[in-house]
């Protein structure tokens, strides 16, 4: 939270230090009552605003965390308690939600409108959660309002302990890379072209960490745009985190005279492959190892570009950094790497994403081996195939569906509802297959889950563009996809050992993609279109996971700071909508649980007279 200036108190500076230990402390206090004492507190003070940027050469509103664009990268180790203290200085609502983090037992944090009253203009929310058995490469991002075009997106980077070895050599350095198509439209205007019944169009081009693309191309390239570099020293490798945080474009990623090891993806250890390209789609990330064995004569590209598009027409959608060797000779010129030969060509990115499969003989979160869960040996309890098709007009308006429902989140979130016993907020009785017939309609329909069931869900995607699903809370085995209609004897095709645990998988046109997942996690949980446009539209459900034992606590109760909205907007307390310091920024501080109160105390005892 932001304080005042020190120029307005009459009090002593000892008084004001004292003070604000005190806060700290009382704060500490209550976070540690929710939260894992015996682990390490990360603390980090955000202030979420619009400032104006120019990555394409065109002035524009876009969103920023304390100053930067994008985000802060989060640096945190498995099991490690983290508690973000959230300034909404925008004139709109606010929610971050953090892709790929489970929250093991509490929904709570999740950031989305299936868990969490928005954030108003001018207030502050403090999210507090534990990165529970988790490693990997993850990204933060503003959930409502189209937000996320504009910005408000970071790493998240969770290390593992270091009683866990990595199985590979520790790299010389680790890099965060964002790409994503950008609009030079403000997110309110591409808002409204949704809501007016329209398309988007083409993006304006791709971003590369917030930055332009370097000027290859005389023609293509306006002079003056700001592009990101990448330093390295010859000789060193290097782990390049990958995420790919755009509005709806499926990328193709690659490093000119480069191999690409693939290491890790959404939290697991991939069996290690080199990759010359790779595709990432809406809503995923990957670490690569990148070995910097080339000559320095020049610098190299790093592209990212645009797939299954029209070449000719979508050359504008190309983002190109540059990577620089501390001894380089020159500036890199010339063509740029080649994509894969045929842009429309489906069948290679579907071989790729199968060649991606998870290293069972190492450890991850904790040292027993990612193939002893042994998944191809569960039985399924429940099933869904979930069908989107092209948008659709319901009651006038453009949307999208699943299984012919086109979801709209209720005024009193989900969660929210079930802990106060509101009826009628949602219904539980969303169908486990697309209906035969009927129109579509709008609704709040929900998935009811079983908990501790092994649930197998088909994304069939029927639409004309790729997909890209996410699921809240979990991590699910990708076990098969192809092209095509889905049936049982798809099965036969699956793979039972070694399929990827991710949070989020592509589905392309004409095709389906099968997912498994284990329901032990308590709670709402949102499974979602991570393509921005499709999402808005209504591409979404959520899943309910309850424990019939109420005897059993398996999830933590609401927390303290909780927000209020809906049918419950009258138990909401006022806060008085404040200012902000605007050279606030995030600071973490790495303590032991009660060992923090007792260095707040000492601070308290140290500076009062």
């Amino acid at each position: 939270m932001v304080s005042s200036s020190s120029s307005s108190s009459s009090f002593s500076p000892a008084f004001m230090a004292a003070a604000t230990a005190a806060a700290a402390l009382v704060w500490a206090s209550v976070l540690i009552g929710q939260c894992f004492a015996g682990d390490p507190f990360a603390f980090f003070d955000w202030n979420v605003e619009y400032d104006t940027a120019s990555p394409l050469g065109v002035p524009q509103q876009v969103i920023t965390i304390n100053k930067q664009f994008p985000g802060p990268v989060m640096n945190i180790t498995t099991n490690w308690n983290v508690v973000v203290n959230v300034l909404n200085s925008l004139d709109e609502s606010l929610l971050i939600t953090w892709d790929g983090i489970q929250h093991r037992k509490n929904s709570w944090q999740d950031g989305v409108l299936g868990t969490n009253c928005p954030i108003p203009p001018g207030w502050n929310w403090t999210y507090q959660f534990q990165v529970k058995d988790q490693i990997g490469s993850f990204f933060y991002f503003p959930s409502l309002k189209f937000q996320r075009a504009a910005g408000g997106f970071g790493g998240i980077t969770v290390n593992n302990r270091a009683v866990i070895p990595v199985p590979f050599n520790l790299p010389d350095g680790d890099i965060t890379l964002f790409i994503g198509d950008w609009y030079t439209r403000n997110h309110t205007d591409l808002r409204k072209t949704l809501d007016d019944g329209k398309s988007l169009g083409m993006p304006d081009g791709v971003l590369m960490n917030g930055k332009g693309p370097y000027r290859y191309n005389n023609t293509l390239v306006a002079a003056g745009i700001d592009y990101e570099t990448i330093n390295v020293q010859p000789g060193k490798t290097y782990r390049i985190r990958v995420h790919n945080v755009g509005v709806a474009t499926s990328l193709n990623f690659r490093i000119q005279s480069h191999n690409m090891l693939l290491a890790e993806t959404e939290g697991s250890y991939t069996w290690q492959q080199n990759y010359t390209n790779l595709d990432i789609h809406v809503g995923q990330s990957y670490s690569i190892l990148v070995t910097m064995d080339q000559n320095a004569s020049t610098d190299y590209y790093i592209v990212a570009s645009a797939r299954f598009v029209n070449e000719s027409l979508w050359t504008r959608v190309t983002g190109v950094a540059i990577l620089h060797y501390s001894n380089s000779k020159g500036k890199a010129s010339g063509p740029l790497p080649d994509p894969p030969n045929d842009f429309y060509d489906k069948s290679f990115s579907m071989n790729q994403a199968k060649s991606i499969r998870m290293n069972t003989s190492t450890g991850a979160a904790r040292p027993n081996p990612q193939g002893s869960f042994r998944y191809g040996s569960i039985n399924v309890t429940q099933f869904y195939l979930l069908r989107n098709m092209p948008p659709v007009v319901i009651n006038g308006k453009r949307r999208t569906t699943l299984n012919g429902i086109s979801y709209t989140s209720p005024g009193t979130p989900l969660r929210l509802a079930d802990q106060f016993e509101e009826k009628g907020v949602y219904t539980l009785d969303f169908p486990t297959m697309p209906p035969t017939s009927g129109a579509p309609r709008i609704g709040s329909s929900v998935i009811n889950g079983t908990y501790k069931g092994f649930m197998e869900i088909v994304f069939q995607n029927n639409d004309t563009i790729v997909q890209s699903y996410h699921m809240d809370g979990y991590a699910f085995f990708v076990v098969g996809m192809g092209f095509g209609e889905w049936t049982t004897a798809s099965r036969g095709d699956y793979n039972k050992w070694d399929g990827v645990s991710r949070c989020t998988t592509q589905v392309f046109p004409g095709a389906w993609t099968a997912v498994l997942v284990s329901l032990d996690n308590v709670g709402i949980w949102n499974i979602r279109a991570e393509n921005l446009d499709t999402w808005y539209l209504g591409q979404e459900v959520y899943v309910k996971v309850v424990n019939p034992e109420s005897a059993t606590k398996t999830e933590l109760p609401p927390p303290d700071n909780i927000l209020y909205c809906g049918l419950l907007k009258d138990k909401q307390k006022a806060q008085t909508p404040h200012g902000t310091n605007s050279s606030s920024s995030a600071s973490i501080v790495f303590v032991r649980g009660k060992l923090l109160i007792l260095m707040l105390l000492f601070a308290v005892l140290a500076v009062i007279p």
